[in-house]
């Protein structure tokens, strides 16, 4: 993991921190400094190195002089408890890491339960998927499940699956049950197979006509506001 930003946010969320290297450019500002203060107070081991030895350890093109090693917890699907209202976002096969953590970040936002990637989609910990989902991924369950597994929980819990599909039904014409998972499939290939044949209904934003698309981040907002519960 790399950043002020996320460290704080790791910290905040008592996430475990294993250790951190640092390059001088952390303890140029106020925040990187107090940053510094606050992991050395939580006892997180502290590496100091020149910016030389620093560069290829960084993945970002202008490096905050930090980056560590965390500890995510490990979420199942067992974990999860949901309200008498609540919503699941459920990712099917989105590979791009940006979309990806924008969407996680979008889910924490609109109060969602849980972020659950099915196979196909980018690794939930990919650097750009922590570095774009902004820390709430220390804060809310996000983790990938196997089709059985997810058919078994919204099985379980008595939870809806529906999908979101251009072709679908208009989102403002059906209204939503107390408890839902809303499934949103990659941009080129939509939803699997397994999910579009699982799913009760399936709903579509309303664009304009001349618009062929929404970009998946995007449209996934718009669903979860729609859905918050």
């Amino acid at each position: 993991m790399e950043g002020v930003r996320l460290l704080e946010e790791a910290l905040a969320a008592g996430v475990p921190i294993h250790g951190a290297v640092i390059a001088a450019d952390l303890e140029r500002t106020a925040r990187g400094a107090s940053l510094r203060e606050d992991l050395e107070k939580h006892a997180v081991p502290i590496e100091a190195v020149s910016a030389r030895v620093f560069a290829p350890l960084a993945d970002t093109d202008t490096p905050q002089g930090i980056v560590a090693v965390i500890e995510p917890r490990r979420w199942t699907v067992e974990d999860l408890k949901l309200d008498a209202a609540s919503a699941v976002q459920v990712i099917d096969g989105v590979q791009d890491p940006g979309n990806v953590g924008t969407m996680v970040r979008t889910a924490a936002a609109f109060g969602v339960t849980a972020t659950l990637a099915l196979p196909g989609t980018v690794d939930l910990w990919n650097a750009k998927v922590v570095r774009s989902a902004m820390g709430a991924l220390f804060s809310r369950p996000a983790f990938p499940v196997t089709w059985d597994a997810l058919e078994g929980f919204l099985r379980s819990r008595d939870i809806p699956l529906w999908g979101a599909d251009a072709a679908g039904q208009p989102l403002d014409e059906r209204p939503s049950p107390e408890r839902l998972a809303i499934a949103v499939g990659n941009e080129g290939n939509g939803l699997s197979s397994a999910v579009r044949e699982a799913a009760e209904h399936l709903v579509a934003i309303p664009i304009a006509s001349h618009v062929e698309s929404l970009n998946v981040a995007v449209a996934t907002g718009i669903l979860l506001y729609h859905f918050r519960p």
